[in-house]
């Protein structure tokens, strides 16, 4: 029962710092998107609390995206594929992280969190082209076209993701393993 209590506050509190940390990262822009720390306690709660909380970290992620105005381009576009692309870009980035960390963790638990630090960013980014590409193209391309692209390909992946994403990756791999290595800690000495 105390087991329990532990995850659901656990999750509750990851689940407060995803909706904080996305509303305060939409302030920080560089080009048309703000950086994305939030995947970072997404991470942190699939390595330490399993897939489901992955998952769910992932699809508040996704909610407060669309809440906070940050998919409006893409909105006024084609609003069902704004909606499907973030809250499944979201929910799969926390439960594919979940995956890869438990499929890992057995062997290396550092190595486990490095890879699923790796696999969020990755995730979320692929799927964010792959809507780009079904629901988005033609904006896409002339989004491209007046930033000056001579390809869409080029456009979305050096002009749309490419300095975000690498930020992410970065920050991901340095911060999530750090984290969960010190609540590891923390709970080995409150046992």
């Amino acid at each position: 029962m105390k087991n329990n209590t532990k995850k659901v506050v656990m999750l509750g509190v990851l689940t407060a710092i995803v909706i904080v940390l996305q509303f305060l990262g939409s302030f920080i822009k560089f080009g048309p998107f703000s950086i994305s720390l939030v995947l970072i306690p997404i991470v942190v709660g699939a390595a330490l609390l399993g897939v489901g909380a992955g998952a769910w970290l992932g699809f508040v992620f996704g909610v407060i995206v669309l809440l906070s105005g940050d998919a409006t381009a893409f909105f006024t576009v084609n609003a069902v594929g704004t909606v499907l692309t973030v809250l499944v870009k979201g929910t799969l980035c926390g439960t594919f992280a979940g995956l890869v960390y438990r499929l890992i963790e057995k062997k290396n638990k550092y190595v486990g969190t490095v890879c699923a630090a790796i696999t969020a960013p990755v995730v979320n980014t692929g799927i964010f082209l792959l809507g780009c590409v079904l629901f988005f193209l033609p904006t896409v391309r002339q989004w491209g076209v007046d930033a000056g692209f001579e390809s869409v390909g080029k456009f979305m992946i050096i002009g749309f993701v490419g300095f975000n994403f690498l930020f992410e990756l970065l920050v991901n791999m340095v911060l999530s393993p750090v984290i969960v290595r010190i609540i590891n800690i923390g709970k080995k000495e409150n046992q």
